[in-house]
């Protein structure tokens, strides 16, 4: 364990320091914003892309760059779920154990999946391949119990397809997401976030008929948004009408 709470793995962290190629591509993000702090959350995308896991290296490199210190950018790593402290799988693998998907069966296939694996909550198999956690919800309540593998979703789950989802991740055969594309691996899917895409987003289906069916019976009833301007006018209509 290092300063800051940030665990280093032997092999997995580089201790010299990011090479040219990521400074560059840091010095890259940072350019988008009109302020370059803006550009702290995808650049620790980046670091984890390249090193695993927010490591201490990572965070004075982003401070410099962005002129913030090392605490300011400690509190937004420490902060936030999706950076890890700790080396992650080549599959971060979320099982969501918040209310509807836990009364579906979530808490079940969490149990199952530590079990199964020999890990506890948010810790790495012995063979780096999957890490395991439980997580809240991920907006996809109409397709409970839902995991996510590197952020794609893999919907309706069951114990039994749990362990086999698992169990295919680690031989290294493809494996594709219910509604998106096939799973690259977690380092991948952070230097997608840090914002260098890899031309997956189209694959796959976008929604399942389960989150389209509201907007099917709209159609069918000829049911539309109100027209911005004027709900506007009806709200200020009103709020004269109660003066």
């Amino acid at each position: 364990m290092t300063e800051e709470g940030f665990e280093n793995s032997p092999g997995e962290v580089q201790a010299a320091g990011l090479d040219a190629e990521t400074i560059g591509e840091l010095r890259q993000i940072a350019a988008r914003y009109p302020q370059a702090r803006s550009a702290l959350l995808p650049m620790l995308h980046l670091v984890q892309s390249v090193q695993g896991q927010v490591t201490p290296t990572g965070i004075e490199t982003c401070a410099d760059m962005l002129g913030l210190t090392a605490a300011e950018v400690a509190a937004v790593a420490t902060f936030y779920t999706m950076y890890k402290r700790r080396p992650v799988g080549d599959y971060h693998v979320g099982v969501c154990t918040n209310t509807l998907c836990a009364v579906m069966g979530g808490d079940v296939i969490f149990e199952r999946l530590k079990e199964h694996l020999d890990v506890g909550n948010d810790e790495i198999t012995d063979d780096g391949r999957i890490t395991l956690e439980h997580v809240e919800c991920n907006a996809a309540c109409d397709f409970a119990p839902v995991m996510m593998v590197n952020w794609e979703f893999m919907d309706n789950m069951t114990p039994e397809s749990a362990v086999e989802l698992v169990d295919t991740l680690r031989s290294g055969a493809e494996v594709r997401s219910t509604r998106g594309p096939r799973i690259c691996t977690w380092r991948e899917a952070e230097r997608v976030l840090a914002g260098f895409p890899d031309d997956l987003a189209d694959e796959g289906p976008a929604a399942g008929p389960e989150t389209l069916v509201g907007l099917q019976i709209a159609r069918e009833r000829g049911w539309r948004a109100p027209d911005p301007k004027h709900a506007q006018q009806s709200a200020q209509h009103s709020t004269r009408g109660e003066q």
